[in-house]
């Protein structure tokens, strides 16, 4: 049973998940019009984009380490008082350097707060409480790309582009002040520890950040494929010399030991397709609902607005769905139909009922909502309570190079499915086609994996458990 103050704590974190979520996404879906309004280059605000998701990915890893030295509630007020204070900075910046260091402080405080809200809430607790835990974290979280479009498109449309921002302040400051009422004192942070591992740490920074870095290369119209492959076969090539330093360190910066619990490498392997997958909806969307269809920002928004009702619908039923029918089936279901709603996504056109349009969008935000919940809490399954803030770190920074690539993945798919234009073969709505057809071939990999996971992984998770045999 889960206690209030857990409970509480859980829906902090959430509140603070949702407002880095929906800021991460808002900015990129008003991105013409904040360039148009600053009067830079496509490049430049791709720089503003970027440097956010670099920034968050570099310093995530950073988290374990900064928790034993300052302890939990700590360093959590902090990350959100920094993420708070930057994005006051971002809302009176002047000129576009300024806005791109803000952004970046933005990044560190956004990669501290949600990690370490994570492992918070999640340490010491039963491992039949978790599934729920992560659905009260993950949830609201969901709902933040899924209203972007429709909360930027009206910013944009009947504001200032510094409005974008400006939301965070009063969340930010609420939940600082709700964090200092009711988080108990740090059980960390008052114990000696090993100093910090720099080389392991820029290894792994470097090998991230140039991750990161690539899918933004990829999702840029005026890169070509070559510089993509090269800077993304550089930048795995250092993260596995990172791996290999890692492995034979005896006090890592970051314990990639647990990489050999089965049910954790099977859960990061089937999000990582998923959340490229699903991630890309949001932003691709709305690109064929204005460009192809002549749609407001508005009326788009509010098409996409049903994938939010969507994760709303599945909330109740997730966790039940999970206990009663097991991770493994209910994964496979969940990733199956989501590659079916990227090929229905794939049909329409301007002349599709917009009450059709609508409905395949409430199905994927349903799935979408199941299917990350099973991937995040199967994480945990078999993690013991020692390497729980390793996985938890480990976890968050896969999911955020891999949202990192769901920021790139539609353009990407969108360039490909452009290319045949050159050849008069297929119109411009055709390439929208294409790019959908694409990311639902990407999607049958988190597919595979669902299949080929054990019958009884997660079952350490379940309060409900069917008799074999």
């Amino acid at each position: 049973m889960i206690d209030s103050y857990r409970r509480h704590l859980a829906l902090l974190v959430a509140s603070c998940y949702f407002m880095e979520n929906l800021d991460g996404t808002i900015v990129t879906t008003a991105a013409p019009k904040l360039r148009a309004a600053l009067g830079v280059s496509s490049t430049a605000i791709g720089l503003l984009i970027s440097t956010y998701l670099i920034t968050f990915a570099v310093v995530i890893p950073v988290g374990n380490w900064l928790m034993s030295r300052l302890g939990e509630r700590r360093l959590f007020l902090s990350a959100i008082a920094m993420f708070t204070l930057a994005s006051l900075l971002c809302a009176l910046s002047h000129n576009l350097s300024e806005l791109v260091a803000a952004r970046a402080l933005q990044g560190v405080g956004a990669a501290l707060m949600v990690p370490v809200g994570r492992v918070v809430v999640l340490a010491n607790s039963d491992k039949t409480d978790i599934m729920r835990l992560v659905a009260y974290i993950v949830w609201p979280s969901l709902l933040a790309p899924a209203i972007a479009p429709l909360v930027g498109g009206v910013i944009v449309t009947f504001g200032s582009w510094r409005w974008l921002f400006l939301p965070n302040v009063p969340l930010g400051v609420v939940a600082f002040l709700v964090g200092s009422l009711i988080m108990k004192p740090s059980t960390r942070g008052h114990s000696r520890v090993s100093g910090l591992d720099w080389r392991g740490m820029i290894l792994t920074g470097i090998g991230l950040g140039g991750l990161v870095y690539s899918a933004f290369v990829a999702g840029n119209l005026t890169s070509s494929w070559t510089r993509v492959c090269f800077d993304l076969l550089l930048s795995l090539t250092v993260l596995a010399v990172a791996t290999v330093y890692l492995r034979r360190r005896h006090e890592p910066f970051l314990d990639v030991s647990i990489f050999r619990v089965t049910t954790f490498t099977q859960s990061l392997r089937g999000i990582v397709p998923f959340t490229v997958v699903v991630g890309s909806v949001p932003l691709l969307l709305p690109l064929m609902f204005e460009d192809q269809f002549g749609w407001s920002p508005i009326k788009s928004g509010t098409i996409v607005l049903f994938v939010f009702i969507g994760n709303v619908v599945a909330k109740p039923s997730t966790t039940t769905l999970l206990n009663r029918w097991g991770y493994r089936r209910v994964l496979l279901v969940a990733t199956s139909a989501v590659v079916a709603t990227m090929l229905a996504f794939a049909l329409i056109d301007a002349g599709t009922p917009i009450t059709l349009i609508a409905l395949v969008a409430f199905i994927n935000g349903v799935v979408r909502s199941i299917g990350y919940t099973g991937f995040l809490t199967l994480v945990y399954s078999d993690v013991v309570e020692e390497d729980m803030a390793h996985g938890t770190t480990l976890a968050a920074t896969v999911q955020q190079v891999a949202t990192g690539f769901a920021a790139s993945a539609g353009v990407v798919a969108l360039r490909i499915g452009s290319s045949f234009n050159h050849t008069n073969a297929l119109n411009a709505q055709s390439a929208y086609r294409v790019a959908f057809i694409l990311l639902a071939v990407l999607g049958l990999a988190a597919t595979i994996n669902a299949f080929l996971m054990d019958r009884s992984a997660g079952d350490a998770l379940r309060t409900v458990r069917v008799a074999k045999g």
